[in-house]
């Protein structure tokens, strides 16, 4: 069964919104050429930061197939595809083409808030299910229920098919305890662009990144010289986008990280609902804050 490596840095990639609030594909295009012209080394698509839980699934197919086409194999793709219903999720995979996919990027169940060992048992049927990697999501300030290490290991150990872990906990002890722990071929990445770094230094493969939608270049400069072990040079840059980490995500994602790339000309400031624009103050702070960045 083929496997691809995590590391480096994955782009979790917006969905634009015409002003209609259709989904604008030219400028999806535009995004995903800028993207790999600035050397990104992969995809994730239909993800949180993609909105997927705002598209239909005629709308989720549509995104799916227009970015196989338009990516044409120059980087890998990884595919969001999880939910809170294990048997829907199965479902999902069994009438997915999922062969111009390298893994699929699947959520911790969220609302229903299962036990650990629901949790396990939920991905365990995932894995036995897809025909693809099964790379696991950690984030529960959206799940309201936190993967825990024991049981990212169990599972990690137990199935062949799972290729790692997106963490978002924010809980560095928790990621220690991973990494000190895991498989040798079991990879651990970011969910957190202001942690990338620090978890990284301890041993992480990488980010899956939500201001590397706007910042390719220079945030990728801060991966690189994080995975290359040059410290320095990824504390420079990450000093200089600290400001800009804590403005994108203040009032939530992807609000923040869709007015940079409206800001920056490259789509329209649109969300759909329930998510909305941020506010005017904030949208004032990235503002300001875009031109003491280098420009990608």
């Amino acid at each position: 069964m083929s496997k691809f490596s995590l590391k480096g840095l994955g782009i979790a990639l917006v969905t634009p919104f015409n002003n209609d609030y259709s989904i604008d594909f030219e400028a999806l295009g535009k995004l995903i050429d800028f993207h790999i012209s600035a050397g990104i080394d992969y995809f994730v698509v239909l993800g949180t930061t993609g909105e997927a839980a705002t598209l239909t699934p005629d709308e989720r197919k549509q995104v799916r197939d227009f970015a196989v086409e338009r990516v044409a194999a120059r980087v890998p793709l990884v595919l969001g595809l999880g939910g809170n219903c294990t048997q829907e999720v199965i479902e999902e995979i069994k009438h997915t083409d999922l062969s111009p996919f390298s893994a699929i990027l699947s959520v911790v169940p969220f609302y229903n808030k299962p036990s650990q060992q629901g949790i396990y048992e939920h991905y365990m049927a995932i894995a036995d299910a897809s025909p693809v990697p099964v790379i696991l999501y950690n984030v529960p300030g959206r799940t309201g229920v936190n993967l825990g290490a024991v049981t990212t290991l169990k599972l990690a150990r137990a199935h062949e098919n799972i290729l790692g872990i997106k963490e978002a906990s924010g809980n560095l002890n928790q990621v220690e305890e991973i990494l000190a722990n895991k498989p040798e071929n079991f990879q651990l990445v970011s969910g957190d662009d202001s942690l990338a770094m620090a978890m990284i230094r301890m041993g992480a493969d990488g980010v899956i990144s939500v201001i590397g939608n706007a910042y390719p270049r220079t945030y990728g400069r801060l991966v690189a010289s994080a995975l290359a072990g040059d410290f320095t040079a990824a504390r420079k840059v990450q000093t200089k986008l600290e400001r800009m980490f804590e403005y994108l995500f203040a009032d939530g994602n992807p609000a923040g990280i869709k007015y940079l790339l409206a800001a920056k000309f490259l789509m329209h400031n649109k969300l759909r609902l329930p998510l909305t624009p941020i506010t005017s103050t904030l949208a004032d702070k990235i503002y300001r804050a875009m031109y003491l960045l280098p420009d990608d």
